[in-house]
């Protein structure tokens, strides 16, 4: 069976600085004057691996009428190692603002309109799902949560104008400067081939005879919108087969060439790079990005050793299909 070669994904490091916190987990119930009245008046960032509770430690007592009760033991709000249970911006916030103009299109995506979805950064990068056809698209980006790594929280007292009650006094865990990191990564499987074909489950539309080949040069031209100077090629075939199949059985669809996908590649990067979020008196802004052209099979090689990553391309982007 013919091995494939060439680069299989394109792994990258990210470092981000900023000030604050951008995403916030909500109110969360700490420990109040009574175990069975906790103080909710707390507004908690995520930090990961976090629980407002000790692990197998309860409180028990008996209420005023006599009823015992049993209930976990909350932590209080100094109770917080930032090193152990880090700040991080979650990857679904990140990938919101990374296609941060694309939000709401999938609200008017149907089966009618699923041309333009296709030819497009959420078509090409992002993925999408449409529950009505069951068209989908999955993602050839995958990114983690940015972890902060400097742990500068602390603890601030807030008051409300006007009557004093309960409601008056609030609280939160608040941040610093912040320096987050991340890795991410592109499957270049996942990113050249589109399926049209509902035979795998995988149609990302459906199309009509003789369709195909307009759908391709759609997709192509939006490409080629993205860096003029290169000569993207989206090529329709009836059936597109997997290397390594057993009967060679197929699917209708578009391949992408060497320079599609670079110029896909690049244009991804290229907005990774160019990154920033600024919500809930916060913003993040990326520093840095390392790259690595990864023709190996170790996935996310630059997390466990910088120094076999390849930093620019210097082989073919791998070839996962072939027209038959």
């Amino acid at each position: 069976m013919e091995r494939v070669t060439g680069i299989k994904s394109v792994d990258f490091k990210i470092k981000a600085l900023g000030h604050g916190v951008v995403n916030w987990n909500g109110p969360t119930k700490l420990k109040g004057e009574h175990p069975l009245k906790p103080y909710e008046n707390h507004t908690m960032p995520k930090l990961r691996g976090y629980t407002n509770s000790f692990e197998n430690e309860y409180d028990e007592g008996t209420t005023q009428k006599g009823n015992s009760f049993k209930v976990p033991r909350l932590k209080e709000a100094a109770d917080i190692d930032f090193k152990k249970t880090p700040l991080y911006i979650s990857q679904n916030c990140i990938r919101h603002h990374l296609f941060k103009e694309q939000s709401f299109d999938l609200h008017f995506a149907g089966e009618k309109n699923l041309e333009k979805v296709l030819a497009s950064i959420t078509g090409l990068i992002r993925g999408y799902v449409v529950p009505a056809s069951q068209c989908k698209r999955t993602s050839c980006l995958l990114i983690e949560d940015f972890i902060d790594q400097l742990g500068n929280g602390n603890f601030e007292q807030f008051g409300k104008a006007g009557e004093r009650d309960s409601s008056s006094f609030f609280s939160k865990t608040t941040f610093g400067d912040t320096e987050y990191t991340s890795y991410g990564s592109i499957s270049i499987e996942q990113m050249q081939f589109i399926s049209l074909d509902k035979k795998f489950d995988r149609a990302s539309m459906i199309i009509k005879e003789g369709q195909g080949e307009q759908v391709a040069l759609t997709v192509q031209s939006f490409i080629k919108s993205l860096d003029p100077a290169r000569d993207p090629k989206a090529t329709f075939h009836s059936n597109y087969v997997r290397h390594g199949t057993i009967f060679e059985e197929g699917e209708c669809g578009i391949l992408l060439n060497e320079e599609a996908i670079h110029t896909l590649v690049e244009h991804t990067l290229s907005r990774i790079a160019n990154l920033s979020i600024r919500q809930a008196k916060g913003y993040m802004y990326v520093d840095e990005i390392i790259v690595d052209y990864n023709d190996s099979h170790k996935m996310m090689r630059i997390k466990r050793d910088e120094s076999e990553i390849i930093p620019e391309p210097q082989s073919n982007y791998a070839q996962y299909f072939y027209a038959k």
